[in-house]
């Protein structure tokens, strides 16, 4: 057993949620103590989100201990806070394979357990999903109740609200449980404590909002101005109804998220006397019961493993700087020279880099929240206003736009620049959080252009044609993590749209890579020449316009034609073979492969797992080039001795 792991006798004896429904309350507080130290020791381990797992230990205690899970749905919003969770629900012998390779999935998932009704990654699906199983439930389905658990970030999105409404329409019981991390209240302590658990626990449902009004008023003057922030984080007027009344919810709260004494009787009474739906909102601490989480900025929101005495993270060595911070750098550039660039992201400014450009000019980077479908649009009217919007999504996240993408900026041709991260398998997130699949529903809109960097140096340059391009919309994209090493140009280079490169030139195979995979290629080419193939290796750049020149003569010129990308089927190299086909390239007997990811969904392993998984790392590649040139040169990696 590691070293760092905690004495938890209490948690021992729970197998199930069922065990926690045996226990007094005075236990489930012990419960939960012990719960948090587990998940403290489990992803100093593994990594991971930890902050908003420790934000929730007591909420996850409570909801299994008050509902009957897994019969009653309980669906948490992202997924990213349900380490608690997935150790209450009999998962505790596996939680140190979290985020792993045949491991633990990072969030929720339904083929991983039955207390996971729901899979979840991105954010504000919750009520959409619990009001999908509530009609269910009152269609004859066999499940109870069920459970959304938000946070105040998730909620901000349109979807949330879309969800609301349509619940509030419908009526029906449900539950939806905010989880409010803004900003907590201080927790009640003695008689003031047992005195509010009295009233909730005593009253009526419809009467608890006085409740906490009331308990408000008795509080000191600093402390009640937070509580009543807190239950007025989505009021309308202060002595209005809360909007989730009028969208026909009821309203309970704010309540303490770390008050076993609170939200056990609330959590009960909601759960014994609502007819309808209701909104219980719960105030907690990302980070709660570990200093460096509570105290550090992003409360240890996404962490590698640490030491948990110090909270210090293994650093990875720096051989190259990341992509992101690269594309952050070079924005900043081109908003020195051009007062026009602004740039827009959806809740993650440092995730995407534009936080470097927010230094030095921070009334030119707007962060929406989680709102990707208002952030392409808002970036479309600014160009429609003369700027030069860089619109900088993860491309996961940026599926969650597309009709705008399509409606609001490529049918009008508007000038709006996607800058699209962790393009390609991205590790341990899995392929909820996979950037497969932006070359494919971006290449086939007109007017669109499309690039992929293969190199950091490469990216550098992209940042620069996209902002001189005014001509329409244009994309470029990237991968996660560090990158190759190569020497950065002091100003990117204003690349010819529509040209590709030839890095080197053979007789007998060519290789056109795409994006980020030329590392790769680079490789597979070493194979190559080393089993006595003649080899060209060219990088695309552009998927579209393609540089139909490049491809037609490396078609004309070669055996075998070998396309590669970090992308899913339906890209690069579907556009090659249209090509081709149009030229009637392909009537001369032309042998052709297109590499790209599989038609299935990776696990969460390294980045060279889920390649090796994908079928494209560089042995792979070369393989497929010596079959398609009808070789039978035997294929050793670089390196490697028969």
């Amino acid at each position: 057993m590691p070293k760092d792991t905690p004495t938890t006798p209490l948690l021992d004896r729970v197998a199930g949620p069922s065990d926690l429904r045996q226990l007094p309350d005075s236990d489930l507080a012990e419960i939960a103590r012990e719960l948090r130290a587990e998940v403290i020791s489990a992803v100093s381990e593994t990594g991971g989100h930890l902050g908003s797992s420790l934000g929730v230990v007591e909420l996850a205690v409570a909801i299994h201990a008050v509902f009957n899970t897994p019969m009653d749905k309980l669906v948490w919003d992202v997924g990213h806070q349900c380490y608690p969770h997935k150790i209450l629900t009999g998962r505790r012998d596996r939680i140190r394979t979290l985020r792993q390779k045949d491991g633990l999935s990072g969030f929720t998932k339904r083929a991983e357990s039955e207390y996971d009704p729901f899979g979840a990654a991105h954010s504000s699906t919750s009520i959409s999903a619990a009001l999908g199983f509530t009609v269910g439930r009152d269609m004859g389905r066999p499940t109870g109740d069920a459970i959304a658990v938000i946070g105040d970030g998730s909620i901000s999105a349109g979807m949330a609200y879309e969800a609301m409404n349509n619940a509030g329409a419908e009526g029906r019981r449900m539950f939806v449980i905010l989880n409010d991390n803004e900003m907590s209240i201080a927790p009640p302590v003695g008689a003031m404590s047992s005195y509010l658990s009295g009233l909730y626990a005593n009253e009526p449902l419809a009467k608890m909002k006085s409740l906490a009004e009331g308990f408000e008023a008795a509080l000191p003057a600093p402390m009640r101005e937070g509580a009543k922030r807190a239950r007025q984080l989505v009021t309308g007027v202060s002595e209005s109804g809360t909007l989730f009344e009028e969208l026909g919810f009821e309203y309970v709260g704010p309540i303490n998220g770390h008050d076993m004494d609170q939200l056990l009787p609330v959590l009960r009474a909601a759960h014994t006397r609502a007819t309808g739906p209701v909104l219980i909102h719960v105030c907690t601490v990302k980070g709660k019961g570990y200093t460096p989480a509570e105290a550090s900025a992003d409360c240890y929101h996404g962490v590698s493993k640490f030491d948990v005495e110090t909270g210090a993270q293994a650093k990875k060595s720096a051989s190259a700087p990341s992509y992101t911070s690269v594309f952050g750098q070079a924005l900043t550039q081109e908003a020195a020279r051009d007062p026009n660039v602004v740039a827009v992201t959806a809740a993650m400014p440092s995730g995407t880099g534009v936080n470097i450009m927010a230094e030095r000019f921070p009334n030119r980077v707007f962060d929406v929240g989680i709102a990707e479908q208002h952030a392409v649009t808002f970036a479309a009217g600014m160009a429609a206003s003369g700027l030069r919007p860089f619109c900088a999504i993860y491309s996961t996240f940026l599926q969650r736009g597309y009709d705008q993408v399509v409606h609001d900026v490529a049918l009008q041709g508007l000038p709006v620049r996607f800058a699209i991260d962790r393009a390609g398998l991205v590790g341990a997130d899995g392929p909820t959080h996979a950037g497969a699949f932006d070359i494919g529903y971006l290449g086939a809109l007109p007017g669109m252009t499309c690039m992929a960097a293969a190199d950091e140096a490469e990216l550098t340059h992209m940042v620069a044609t996209a902002a001189a391009h005014d001509e329409g919309p244009i994309a470029f994209r990237y991968p996660r993590g560090a990158g190759t090493g190569v020497q950065l140009p002091e100003r990117g280079e204003i690349l010819e749209i529509g040209k590709g490169r030839v890095l080197f030139e053979g007789t007998d195979v060519a290789i056109l890579s795409y994006g980020a995979h030329l590392t790769e290629c680079l490789e597979a080419a070493e194979i190559l020449e080393n089993a006595g193939l003649s080899v060209t290796l060219a990088d695309a750049r552009f998927a579209k316009p393609l540089d139909r020149e490049l491809v037609l003569q490396l078609a004309s010129h070669h055996r075998a034609l070998i396309t590669v990308e970090e992308g899913a089927m339906c890209g690069f190299g579907a556009i090659v073979l249209q090509t081709l086909a149009a030229e009637g390239a392909l009537d001369r007997g032309l042998a052709i492969r297109t590499m790209h990811l599989p038609d299935r969904y990776i696990d969460q392993a390294s980045p060279d797992e889920m390649y090796e998984a994908a079928g494209l790392t560089a042995r792979d590649i070369a393989l497929t080039a010596t079959q398609a040139a009808g070789s039978t040169a035997d294929v050793v990696p670089f390196g490697v001795v028969k």
